[in-house]
């Protein structure tokens, strides 16, 4: 059974699955802007709308909100779009990484004590709401993960081993993906029960093989994220992958949200672009959740991935992720 935001499903009913997406997102101390403002009947209202335009346009089924505990986790918020707009929705426990997240409370916590928060928030609920979390949220800086991260990683790990929830990971600019595998399989956490995200920031192909060489998931879970990589890079990279034999390690997703709370924070935005995505906010165009299947998903078909091909990727990967199944041995086409 998984866990989602409105009860346990059955792993065989998740269906076509999204990853990696958000509803709602708030970098800490956002709330503190006296310039912004937080609607929250707009935001369901937003976030409806979109779920229902996956599920009825495209078919989506499942819906996953990795969204860290700091960073404007509302469950309650969830559960209500889920209701409203009939999406399964997975939410997570666990924390941002140190450059923009890690409150300083949580950094004074022992590893133990911090695997005791993930624990509860699996078998027990969030907070005072009876909504459980059906995954482990990890997050790791550039280039390379900090003392600070690795405790609240080696902290997941205990807590993976206790629940046998997955585990799915932010990465920033594509960096340390490996090292993350390396510090999961120090603590005892087994690589195909880990999704490495955000590789598809990084255009290279070996780093690619270097990740689902040691038997994770790889995420190209960004996708429309053109300040961060060109769509064309990543749909030739997953083409490479498939080529390969690996589609049983990809997951596709954007890592788009319904609504954000403040300014932008991403220091990689020039002033241009910053000011580009307010002035599509502020027109209500803020990317499209269906933008993987109208625009990068065609991407794949000219690149030679069939539709087949895609269809494994987005239903029988999450299925097969979330049930601990072992990876099919890769075969190339």
């Amino acid at each position: 059974m998984i866990q989602t935001v409105t009860g346990p499903i059955s792993v065989e009913s998740l269906g076509r699955t999204l990853m990696h997406e958000h509803l709602f997102i708030a970098f800490p101390g956002a709330w503190f802007d006296p310039f912004v403002k937080f609607d929250r009947p707009a935001l369901i209202e937003e976030a409806v709308r979109r779920l229902v335009k996956l599920r009825t346009e495209h078919g989506v089924c499942t819906f996953v909100d990795p969204c860290p505990i700091e960073l404007g986790r509302d469950v309650m918020v969830m559960k209500e779009v889920s209701e409203k707009a009939g999406m399964q929705i997975i939410c997570t426990t666990g924390f941002y990484y140190q450059e923009r997240g890690l409150p300083a409370y949580w950094r004074a916590r022992t590893v133990d004590e911090i695997a005791e928060l993930y624990i509860r928030e699996i078998n027990h609920g969030i907070g005072d709401t009876s909504v459980k979390a059906g995954a482990i949220k990890v997050s790791t800086g550039a280039p390379a993960v900090t003392e600070q991260e690795k405790k609240f990683l080696a902290a997941a790990c205990i807590a993976q081993k206790m629940t046998r929830v997955p585990i799915i990971t932010h990465t920033t600019d594509g960096c340390a993906g490996p090292e993350q595998q390396q510090l999961f399989a120090a603590g005892g956490v087994a690589a195909h029960r880990c999704l490495i995200g955000h590789c598809c920031t990084n255009p290279d192909h070996t780093y690619h093989r270097r990740v689902v060489d040691g038997g994770s998931y790889i995420g190209f879970d960004q996708i429309g994220y053109d300040h961060f990589q060109r769509d064309d890079v990543r749909a030739d990279n997953v083409a490479k992958l498939v080529r390969g034999g690996f589609r049983a390690q990809i997951m596709l997703s954007m890592d788009c949200a319904c609504g954000v709370l403040g300014r932008p924070t991403t220091h990689q935005l020039t002033r241009e672009e910053a000011a580009k995505i307010e002035r599509l906010k502020s027109q209500g165009l803020w990317q499209p959740h269906t933008h993987m299947f109208t625009d990068f998903i065609p991407m794949l078909h000219a690149r030679g991935v069939s539709q087949a091909d895609v269809q494994f990727i987005l239903e029988d990967n999450p299925r097969r992720f979330f049930a601990g199944e072992l990876l099919p041995t890769a075969l190339p086409n």
